[in-house]
């Protein structure tokens, strides 16, 4: 930020007569008219676009997106940006990085839930950060969905009241993709976030219109986040079937054979790597 002379942000976003300056924020108003936060035009276009389009129950704090240089949410936008919009690239950039994923037709989703608050999937208004569909029409499509992480530690969560409880334990056993004795290791624990948004994808494979025959769950952190590559290898210890599962690297993904175009990658890389 200093080296670019961006305003520092504060808290709250908005600023006040009690804000406090944060130097990880970009003032609110001038990132929302200058895009600071994107590192290029085409990323910027691609978050304009989605917040242009209304969604129920979407849970997307565009004071974070716009204005924290730190938040998970623009940096996902900033790995995935370039890609939203253009289907012949997407088709290309799921090839290079999911080479074992069905070919067809790839859309791109932001903040997406195939039917937020929807029972025949969890009903808890989860979502993925992004999704790649793959495939046309209503029958025999794919699913990639990634959760990204950046500087946050996998944290307990409390467990889940017993209705919505209930549901999830309903996906979890039809998948048949978790050893026995899996509820101790997982329910309550720092686990537990993973779980659920891997069963986001474990529902939709469920759901009775047959609409998705593949999926994945990706979570995505750098190298340098201890606490999820920990959790990662612990929730892998869980799966008995880890078909649907996948825990990597943003490193990884911009490898040499990236598909990224080399200068969003090299920004990334100054931006985002220490």
């Amino acid at each position: 930020r200093e080296a670019r002379g961006y305003v520092i942000g504060t808290n709250p976003y908005a600023g006040g007569d009690d804000a406090t300056p944060i130097g990880s924020r970009l003032a609110l108003q001038s990132a929302k008219d200058g895009g600071a936060n994107f590192l290029t035009p085409s990323i910027r276009k691609a978050v304009l676009d989605c917040l242009a389009v209304p969604v129920p129950h979407r849970m997307l704090a565009e004071d974070r997106l716009w204005a924290d240089l730190l938040s998970s949410m623009p940096l996902c936008f900033n790995l995935f940006g370039d890609v939203f919009g253009d289907t012949e690239y997407a088709a290309r950039a799921v090839r290079a990085w999911w080479p074992d994923a069905p070919r067809g037709a790839v859309t791109v989703r932001f903040e997406h839930s195939p039917g937020r608050c929807d029972p025949a999937f969890l009903g808890n208004k989860s979502a993925f950060d992004v999704a790649f569909e793959i495939g046309s029409g209503d029958k025999d499509l794919a699913i990639i969905g990634v959760e990204t992480k950046y500087h946050e530690d996998a944290k307990v969560e409390p467990e889940p009241k017993p209705k919505a409880l209930a549901r999830y334990v309903e996906v979890t056993e039809r998948s048949m993709a978790f050893i026995d004795g899996w509820r101790e290791l997982v329910i309550g624990t720092e686990l537990q976030q993973i779980w659920l948004d891997h069963l986001l994808l474990l529902s939709m494979l469920q759901h009775p219109s047959g609409r998705w025959t593949w999926g994945r769950f990706v979570l995505l952190y750098p190298s340098g986040n201890p606490s999820f590559a920990r959790a990662a290898a612990a929730y892998r210890a869980v799966l008995r079937d880890p078909a649907t599962f996948e825990a990597r690297t943003i490193e990884a993904l911009l490898a040499p054979t990236s598909p990224l175009k080399v200068e969003t990658a090299a920004a990334f890389r100054e931006r985002y790597f220490w």
